[in-house]
């Protein structure tokens, strides 16, 4: 099988270290509930830098590697994974560093009123008063709750970081490409 783009493939987290001696990975899920890691068939690992880290998108498809999962569970905050081919602790710490991305179109269906963030990059942010913020550029997770930074998408200058709460954000339509905030232009 061969790679996809980079373009299909999401990152999910980053393998933090060997667990065990039956080589299993420790994987540090970059959210707090990593229903589409948990539940991924097959990952792809790559050593990369992130996209955003001026890599052209033929090194790194060079480098990805595809492992099928054998069992997935969390543990400490963490996501214990079991792959086809790492049977040892020197293989799993071969792979320390390597970041985890899955296939877009694997990731679980969602009910009607749900959605994953990574969805909602790219939508057009909008306010009450029918007024352009900008487009969400990324969305982070800060303990409390997340946080979506809108702004340029083309220069990805950030012009406001909002809560991802439910007094905020009004209406999400992930169809129309449009999220709807209780924000105003002049609030920074």
């Amino acid at each position: 099988m061969s790679a996809p783009s980079l373009n299909d493939l999401i990152e999910l987290g980053a393998i933090s270290e060997a667990q065990g001696l039956q080589g299993q990975v420790k994987v540090r899920p970059h959210s707090t509930e990593p229903v589409a890691l948990l539940s991924a068939k097959s990952v792809w690992l790559s050593l990369i830098p992130r996209r955003d880290a001026g890599v052209s998108a033929s090194a790194a498809q060079a480098s990805l590697t595809q492992y099928k999962v054998k069992s997935a569970k969390m543990h400490s905050g963490n996501v214990v994974m079991s792959l086809e081919g790492v049977s040892d602790r020197d293989q799993a710490l071969a792979l320390k560093g390597s970041r985890i991305l899955v296939a877009r179109d694997a990731f679980p269906k969602v009910e009607s009123d749900s959605y994953y963030w990574v969805d909602l990059i790219g939508c057009n942010a909008i306010n009450l008063q029918n007024e352009t913020l900008g487009q969400v550029i990324d969305i982070a997770e800060n303990g409390a709750h997340g946080v979506i930074a809108i702004g340029d998408a083309s220069t990805k200058v950030i012009q406001y970081l909002v809560p991802f709460v439910k007094e905020v954000v009004q209406n999400v339509d992930l169809p129309n490409k449009t999220i709807t905030l209780d924000w105003q232009l002049d609030w920074q």
